[in-house]
Order: structure tokens, then C-alpha cells, then sequence
């Protein structure tokens, strides 16, 4: 129904129109009852699908990457299509309006995405009011710096950030990936990302004490764009500050092989989807490999079907997230991932 109906009207519209108002069907049509219907359609569970990792139960592997839900209005309505943990964010200490629009744009014929957003959100507070409500699902929170504040001054942002959401998300998430915050990237240098983790990592367990609870498990999201030097760079920080876990990967700067029109390919931004599912996969192997399994990753990258989500598990992944896919497949999509889970064993 979703890719023969619904989809084929959402395309119709401009993709950040089509975006909001997806999120505002979703909220009214959840408040008059018919969430209890999403969960019949969409929701398996079954013990077997359930994973212990990072010290968190997920109820299956299957997740919404950050950048959906970004700012935490809709966590316990997308658990009702199936998925089993929520990522909010990217969240920033002030609210900010993201690049100019246009600034997200679809290249049907990839089956992927372009976007430029800039981290665009109503700051990590506003979100704070909107995860006091009850979780029904497990909920990261993807932390990152506003536009203005300098990379020399980036730790006082994630730092903020970080204590906001302490006692309201179950696991972090570093984003020192996105390619659209001017110089974030940088971030991901040896040096300066491991000055930031380890800081991070301090604050854990300060806040841990000051709760009276147990610190937080900490990841780290990846560009895709990394050398295998850079890679082996991030298996040695990995070491080093004894974070938990790495999600790899977030979106691409490169256009390679693309057949969509010369004017989208073009668009500044980042590109998710199909033309991103090869790389990610080998990040993941990778990762996997060099480091003999040393740190749970979550998969992320061009997972359109059930087998593109075996083939992200079968390369290192211990979970992974939905996003392009979510816009093309529909949440179907997360039920034949976890029906072709437990029929392989």
C-alpha cells in the first residue's frame, strides 16, 4: 500500500513539505487510535529478535536513524511501526534554522537522498520537554555543535548537550560526521576527537554519580568517506577512550556512479540510500575486521531490503538503522528485516 499509494503522493511534494507532513499524519492519526493498528501491521515480536548490547535490551536490531525525529516529537509513534530504538537528533545547545532551503532533495533513480539540513533543530532543551513523556522504545541521542560555535570551542556544545539529555536517552551518539557544519569533519582528527571523547567519557561518569546511575553508553558516528588510515586511526581511539560502540556510517560527499540528472547529483550536501550501501558495508567489515570484533557497531547506509540488512550483519554489524530506506520502502520494510532475521536462525 505504502509504495503504491502513499509514496507516489508524498513524491509529489517537495521532500522537506513531504517530510513534515508525513510527521503531522503520523501524530494525528496516532492520536485518534489507529497506532494500535501500526502495531498489528508493522510490529513482530519475538524473543529471538531481541539483542543485549551496549548493556540495553534492544527489542530487535532494527532501528530509525538520527535525523528523522530530530527533535524527539515522535520516538513512541515510530516504535509502532516496529522499530526497536529511536535516535534522536542531531541536537545542538541552541536552536538553530539549518542551511537555506531547498536543502533536501530526492535522486529517485539511485533510490537515494541528498540533504544539507545543517543540523537544523529547536535545541537540545526543547527537546529535554519532549522526552519527559514515557518511552515505549529504547532512545539514542545524537549530540553535535551549532554553526557558530568554533571547532577550539566544540567541546562546551557536546558537553551541554550531553548533561541535557543524560537522565532522558539510553545511549549517546557523537556526530562529528555530518558533512554540512562547516569544519565538523574536522573533528574526526586523531587528536581533537580523542580530546573530545575522553572529555565526554569524564562527564559520564560525573553525571552517573551525580544521578546515582550507570553511565551512559557512548558511540561514535563515522563518515563514510574515511581512508583505511583514518579508519585504523578511529580503531585506535576506540581504544583509547574505551567508548562503547561505533555507527558507521553516515552520509557521503562522494557522487560516484550515479544515473539521476546532472542538476541533483550536483547538490551540495550529503548523499544516503543505495549509492551509500557498498561503502558503509565495507567501513563496517572493516572496522570489524581490524579491530577483531573489538566494539559493537550499528550498520547504517543503503539498507533498502531484508538482504541489504543481512549483508550490513553479516560484514560486523551487531544493529542497524533505517533511514533513506524508511522513505522508499515504507515501514513494511522493518518487518521483512525481522522476519527474514529469525527465519535464517
Amino acid at each position: 500500500m505504502y509504495k503504491f499509494l502513499i509514496r507516489p503522493i508524498l513524491f509529489l511534494l517537495d521532500a522537506e513539505t513531504a517530510h513534515h507532513f508525513s510527521f503531522a499524519s503520523i501524530r494525528i492519526l496516532s492520536k485518534l487510535g489507529l497506532n494500535r493498528l501500526f502495531r498489528k501491521l508493522f510490529v513482530l515480536d519475538d524473543p529471538k529478535l531481541e539483542k543485549e548490547i551496549f548493556g540495553l535490551k534492544f527489542r530487535n536490531p532494527v532501528g530509525l536513524a538520527a535525523g528523522f525525529d530530530k527533535d524527539a516529537k515522535l520516538y513512541n509513534e515510530f516504535s509502532d511501526f516496529g522499530f526497536g530504538f529511536v535516535e534522536i537528533g542531531t541536537l545542538t545547545p541552541k536552536p538553530q534554522e539549518g542551511n537555506p532551503k531547498k536543502r533536501l532533495f530526492r535522486l529517485v533513480g539511485d533510490q537515494g537522498i541528498i540533504n544539507r539540513m545543517g543540523f537544523n533543530n529547536k535545541g537540545v532543551f526543547e527537546a529535554v520537554e519532549q522526552l519527559k513523556k514515557e518511552h515505549r522504545v529504547i532512545i539514542g541521542g545524537n549530540i553535535g555543535k551549532n554553526k557558530v560555535t568554533a571547532n577550539e570551542d566544540a567541546i562546551k556544545d557536546y558537553l551541554i548537550c550531553f548533561e541535557a539529555l543524560f537522565e532522558h536517552v539510553d545511549y549517546f551518539v557523537v556526530n562529528v560526521s555530518s558533512p554540512n557544519t562547516p569544519g565538523l569533519r574536522e573533528l574526526q582528527d586523531k587528536k581533537p576527537l580523542t580530546n573530545l571523547l575522553k572529555k565526554l567519557k569524564r562527564q559520564n561518569g560525573k553525571l552517573a554519580q551525580k544521578y546515582k546511575s550507570k553511565e551512559k553508553p557512548i558511540l561514535l558516528k563515522i563518515a563514510p568517506d574515511l581512508s583505511d588510515d583514518q579508519l585504523l586511526d578511529i580503531v585506535a581511539i576506540m581504544a583509547d577512550t574505551a567508548i562503547e560502540g561505533i555507527i558507521a556510517t553516515n552520509t557521503t560527499i562522494s557522487r560516484k556512479n550515479l544515473s539521476s540528472h546532472l542538476i541533483l547529483t550536483e547538490e551540495k550536501g550529503g548523499l544516503s540510500g543505495k549509492p551509500l550501501a557498498k561503502r558503509s558495508t565495507e567501513v563496517i567489515r572493516f572496522l570489524s575486521e581490524k579491530s577483531n570484533k573489538a566494539f559493537p557497531i550499528i550498520g547504517v547506509g543503503g539498507i533498502h531490503s531484508p538482504e541489504d540488512a543481512l549483508e550490513k550483519l553479516d560484514a560486523g554489524a551487531d544493529l542497524i538503522q533505517l533511514y533513506t530506506g524508511f522513505v522508499y520502502e515504507g515501514p513494511a520494510l522493518i518487518k521483512k528485516i525481522n522476519r527474514a532475521i529469525l527465519e535464517r536462525g
